[in-house]
């Protein structure tokens, strides 16, 4: 489902804009984008994470590969070489508010990462408010969302809502991972 998601958005010329939690979720996206890519399932676009803890998290799991659940499948992997998954030639790591701002307003398909996860605050915020209005764009929800959280919203189908009270239409594919 990832792959098909991705593949649509970028064939658009969209963004996916995914509100994610810093810590391990973020991560485990890393990699499954990475497995995708590695296997020819989506064409290789840029994934731009930007959220500082999101950055610092994903340097404590390079530093701490060996701790990783052996049993898991991509852990062969991963322990081989951490940094050639999480970083792949196609993540990049947006360290100031400067490059934040900068990545918003880059064209062309990429796939963007911030944090919070329930859109509630953050640097996802930002993107919604530049993105959320483009129909070519989709917001990929890969996590749970409280009740009354702007997460929430677009899991129900918001259209129209403010993002920093600026009333915002909703024209972007809207989709939902469960798990």
């Amino acid at each position: 489902r990832l792959a098909a998601v991705v593949s649509k958005t970028a064939a658009r010329g969209g963004k996916i804009l995914i509100p994610s939690f810093a810590v391990g979720r973020t991560q485990e996206l890393i990699y499954e984008l990475h497995s995708l890519v590695r296997e020819g399932a989506i064409p290789r676009i840029p994934v731009i994470i930007d959220s500082p803890l999101a950055t610092e998290a994903t340097q404590v799991f390079w530093e701490h590969a060996s701790l990783f659940d052996a049993t898991e499948p991509f852990v062969h992997e991963f322990l081989s070489a951490p940094r050639t998954v999480l970083e792949n030639g196609l993540v990049e790591y947006t360290e100031t508010v400067e490059a934040s701002k900068a990545a918003m307003h880059r064209r062309g398909p990429m796939i963007v990462i911030a944090a919070s996860g329930m859109a509630e605050s953050g640097r996802i915020l930002h993107h919604l408010l530049q993105g959320a209005s483009e129909p070519r764009n989709t917001i990929l929800i890969v996590g749970f969302q409280a009740e009354h959280t702007l997460g929430r919203k677009l899991v129900e189908g918001w259209d129209v809502g403010p993002i920093f009270g600026v009333p915002t239409q909703r024209k972007a594919q809207i989709v939902k991972f469960n798990g």
